[in-house]
């Protein structure tokens, strides 16, 4: 049975620029197209900024390097990376890194850290204020208007109501493929399914800690006997079903309370002091783009590249990606970033973390301030820009 409704949405403002989504990628996206002198808006679901990387406190900025010695992420990936520890890092501070004190090598520690989610998206948030960014909090993409291969006119749903914003391009960087799928563009979805986990932070006799309870899965590709991942739970969650994300929400919930019982026993003085406020979903759906990355294509060149990103679970492998990932042509000023992108399920697990994302997003930021006609882009007069602010494309550039 379905309702019909007859619905009048007033289109009230306009832009250059929407970025959808608020994680890492989408800040950069922002930052990159503002920056480049466009009217960008950014609409965001929750009230704070960073995605993942804040309310889902996964707060582990991830190698910006190979593990051999070699910085690989450049430009607002690195940016990022020191706005997050501008008030000291939490864990894991990379002195050989930002220091110089100690080696580079594949015994050294890698170029991560582990850093406060509540500063970062305070500095975030004030870093694109101050670059003219419109934020608009607590509003979802619900639909999209669209015609000979463009999308006009976002419509969003928020406190207000619901309003349609009129735009020149678009950068997906919702984490879902949100808006890619609204405008009927060919995507994919998870086929092995996330993991229950439930990360949180306490306080107690040993300070400030966070406790990662459940993690990321192994891709099915990668599974040994050895490497098998200790699980909270059989059940796995696609992430785009609603009634399954709040079950998944409330296992997380109850793992983190008996978790906190259990560690009582040794602490009297123990009590969290944050929970995750959003699922700790890490893939979901993805573009099918004009071409598809594979993790098989380590240390490949592409002459397209926008920029590289290594391996955050091994030492060694770097990626180049192409900008043919970040869009389809059917739509031709939508753009996506971070874990949106165009790449098998083996490499997805590699593109959906911070480095990644914001690589993905500076590069999609740039595209859209330049045009809304992605498949025609002149490349090369990306590749130019994305040099200009300070991204190594090709991986025979760093050494």
């Amino acid at each position: 049975m379905f309702l019909e409704e007859t619905i009048q949405t007033q289109v009230i403002k306009g832009y250059d620029v929407a970025v959808c989504g608020g994680g890492f990628a989408g800040i950069s996206a922002a930052l990159a197209a503002a920056r480049h002198g466009k009217k960008v808006i950014l609409f965001e679901q929750q009230y704070i900024l960073g995605g993942l990387g804040t309310a889902g406190l996964v707060t582990i900025y991830l190698p910006l390097c190979d593990g051999f010695g070699h910085q690989v992420s450049f430009g607002i990936a690195e940016e990022l990376f020191r706005l997050s520890i501008l008030h000291g890092a939490e864990a894991e501070y990379p002195e050989n890194w930002l220091d110089n004190k100690g080696g580079r090598g594949e015994k050294d520690p890698r170029f991560e850290v582990q850093y406060n989610p509540h500063l970062f998206a305070i500095l975030a948030e004030k870093l694109l204020k101050d670059t003219g960014v419109t934020i608009l909090y607590g509003t979802r993409v619900a639909g999209i208007d669209q015609a000979d291969g463009k999308i006009e006119h976002i419509i969003v749903e928020n406190k207000s109501g619901r309003t349609a914003y009129q735009i020149q391009s678009v950068v997906d960087a919702t984490g879902d493929c949100d808006v890619a799928k609204l405008a009927d563009v060919p995507t994919e979805t998870f086929k092995q399914g996330n993991l229950l986990a439930a990360w949180y932070y306490s306080a107690g006799k040993d300070g400030y800690r966070l406790h990662t309870l459940g993690y990321s899965d192994i891709p099915d590709e990668e599974k040994t006997k050895e490497n098998q991942v200790e699980k909270l739970s059989k059940k796995r969650f696609s992430g785009l079903d609603a009634e399954a994300l709040s079950e998944q929400v409330c296992m997380s919930h109850q793992s983190t309370y008996h978790d906190f019982l259990k560690k009582r026993k040794e602490d009297v003085s123990l009590f969290p002091v944050t929970i995750a406020t959003i699922p700790q979903i890490r893939m979901t759906r993805k573009i099918v783009g004009e071409y598809e990355l594979s993790d098989r294509e380590e240390h490949q060149y592409f002459e397209d590249s926008i920029g590289m990103v290594s391996n955050w679970k091994k030492r060694g492998p770097i990626y180049e990606v192409p900008f043919r990932t970040l869009y389809n042509k059917k739509i031709k000023n939508l753009i996506c970033a971070g874990r949106c992108t165009s790449v098998n399920e083996t490499l997805w697990d590699v593109m959906r973390v911070i480095p990644c994302c914001a690589v993905t997003g500076q590069a999609a930021g740039t595209a859209a301030a330049m045009t809304n006609d992605f498949p025609n882009l002149e490349v090369k007069q990306l590749q130019e820009r994305l040099k200009s602010d300070g991204v190594v494309l090709h991986e025979h550039e760093i050494f």
